[in-house]
C-alpha cells in the first residue's frame, strides 16, 4: 500500500487522528517553527520545546537558553522570543535553547508518539519534502493554528508540501485537497494572499512586517529539524 499525506488543520482536531507509526510534520509559520528552522541553521546545538512557561523558565537552571513567547509577544523574564531573526546572532550558536510559544509548541506536544517528528517551514521547504519524498511510511501535517483556530499560513504551508509531493504520495482525505487549492491560488505572492489573514492583522499590529515576509520566504536554509530523544536538532548534523 502506497504511502498517503494527510493535514490537521488545528491540533484541536488531533483526537481525530492516530499519529503511530506516521511521519508527522509540525508548522507554525508565523513564527515558530520558522524560528526553530532559523536557529538551527545558525549553528544552535539542539532546540527542546516545552507546551507550558513555567517548565521551559525552568531549564535555564540547566543550561538553556529560554525562549518565550504568548499572543505574538516575548514573555517578561526570557531571553529571546518569537523572532527568527533573534536566532541569527553568533553569540548563540552551540548554545542551546528551551522553546515555548502559543501554539507550536502545544502542537509538538500533541504530535507525541508519532514514528518521527519533524519542525517544516517555507524557509526549508524543499529540505522537508526531499525527506518525506524517502518515506514510505504515511504522512501528517499538523498546523499549529492559532489558539486552537484554523489559520491561514499553517494551511498554505501544508498546501505546499501536498502539491510537491502529487506525483509520489496521494492525498487521504479533502483537507489536503483543501490546503492544495488555497496554497496554488496564493504562492505567486503569498505575503499579498495573507495581508487579511487573522495572524498577520495580528503581527503586523506589533510592527514585524519583516518577520511576516522573511517567513513566507521559501528554501532560506537547508537544515531539517528532527526530534530526538525529546531535543530538536538537525538531521544533517545528528
Amino acid at each position: 500500500m502506497k504511502a498517503t499525506i494527510d493535514v490537521c488543520l488545528s491540533p484541536e482536531l488531533m483526537h481525530l487522528y492516530d499519529v503511530q507509526g506516521k511521519v508527522v510534520v509540525v508548522v507554525d509559520i508565523l513564527r515558530a517553527t520558522s524560528c526553530m528552522t532559523t536557529a538551527l541553521a545558525h549553528g544552535i546545538e539542539h532546540i527542546q520545546p516545552f507546551a507550558k512557561l513555567e517548565e521551559c523558565l525552568q531549564a535555564k537552571h540547566n543550561g538553556y537558553f529560554t525562549a518565550g513567547e504568548r499572543d505574538g509577544k516575548k514573555v517578561e523574564g526570557f531571553d529571546l522570543g518569537n523572532s527568527p531573526f533573534e536566532y541569527m546572532v553568533p553569540a548563540l550558536q552551540g548554545k542551546k535553547i528551551a522553546f515555548t510559544t502559543t501554539n507550536g509548541t502545544q502542537a509538538i506536544a500533541k504530535s507525541k508518539g508519532a514514528d518521527t517528528i519533524i519542525i517544516g517551514s517555507f524557509l526549508n521547504l524543499e529540505t522537508v519534502v526531499n525527506y518525506l519524498r524517502q518515506q514510505t511510511k504515511n504522512i501528517l501535517v499538523v498546523c499549529a493554528g492559532w489558539k486552537g483556530k484554523v489559520n491561514l499560513e499553517d494551511t498554505l504551508f501544508a498546501g505546499a508540501v501536498v502539491e510537491l509531493l502529487k506525483d509520489q504520495i496521494k492525498p487521504d482525505c479533502d483537507a489536503p485537497l483543501m490546503a492544495q487549492r488555497l496554497y496554488l491560488d496564493a504562492k505567486e505572492d503569498m505575503v499579498a494572499y495573507l495581508q487579511q489573514s487573522s495572524h498577520v492583522k495580528r503581527l503586523a499590529r506589533l510592527n514585524i512586517h519583516k518577520d511576516i515576509v522573511f517567513c513566507l520566504t521559501p528554501n532560506q536554509y537547508q537544515v531539517l529539524p528532527i526530534m530526538q530523544k525529546g531535543l530538536l536538532v538537525d538531521l544533517h548534523r545528528s
